[in-house]
């Protein structure tokens, strides 16, 4: 398949094209224990991911100027809790097709841009749903960012201008027993790396169970 266009592939709603229909869903975590509280209100500190094709596509911040975008098992992303998934509609999209699709979103969601308030985990989730079904993600998961951009003015600078790290760090495996140390490499050195190379990034599990992974970026 080329290069998917910027506006993401067709979400078909018959199936002239033969594939099966597949559903969407926005699997939503919990980042603290007072959203049990706060969800009364209407607000609360939520991380989401894109549950399609059996696999779970979130983004997360990190240091370098290379994909955010990582996959992991449906509801189970390390350092979250589960609170509930949602269905946000259906597709005709098949799986190679989206992996080009999702390739080509990691190169707009480097893990060096991510920002709790204008680009954060739930501005991509949106706007992959929108691509994929044309629906939006429900309003309460994203509201506390969205209060949070109205009085911006009110905000420490620190937190309007930098990126929120609430991933694991960076992590490389070593490929004679697959086992994972603290990378050393610089983000330039991320930068310049080849496919190779990259691969071998991950995030790491913080529960020592659920390995979180990135999607390599499309290379225009």
């Amino acid at each position: 398949m080329g290069r998917t266009d910027t506006n993401g592939p067709k979400a078909a709603s018959g199936s002239s094209d033969g594939n099966s229909e597949t559903q969407v869903f926005l699997n939503v975590y919990d980042l603290t224990p007072m959203n049990n509280y706060m969800s009364w209100f209407g607000v609360g500190i939520y991380h989401s991911g894109i549950e399609v094709h059996g696999m779970e596509y979130g983004f997360g911040a990190h240091d370098f100027p290379t994909s955010g975008v990582f996959e992991v098992e449906p509801r189970s992303c390390p350092g979250f809790v589960y609170r509930c998934s949602i269905k946000l509609g259906c597709m005709n999209i098949a799986p190679l097709e989206l992996r080009t699709f999702m390739e080509n979103v990691a190169s707009e969601y480097h893990g060096d841009t991510y920002h709790l308030i204008s680009k954060n985990c739930n501005h991509f989730t949106e706007d992959i749903s929108l691509r994929l079904t044309g629906k939006r993600i429900p309003g309460w998961v994203n509201r506390l960012a969205r209060l949070g951009a109205m009085c911006s003015c009110l905000l420490p600078e620190s937190l309007q201008v930098s990126t929120v790290k609430q991933m694991p760090e960076y992590h490389a495996c070593s490929e004679e027993d697959g086992s994972e140390s603290l990378s050393t490499t610089t983000p330039h050195e991320m930068a310049e790396s080849d496919d190779t190379d990259q691969d071998k990034h991950l995030l790491s599990a913080s529960d020592g169970g659920t390995e979180l992974s990135f999607v390599k970026e499309f290379q225009r």
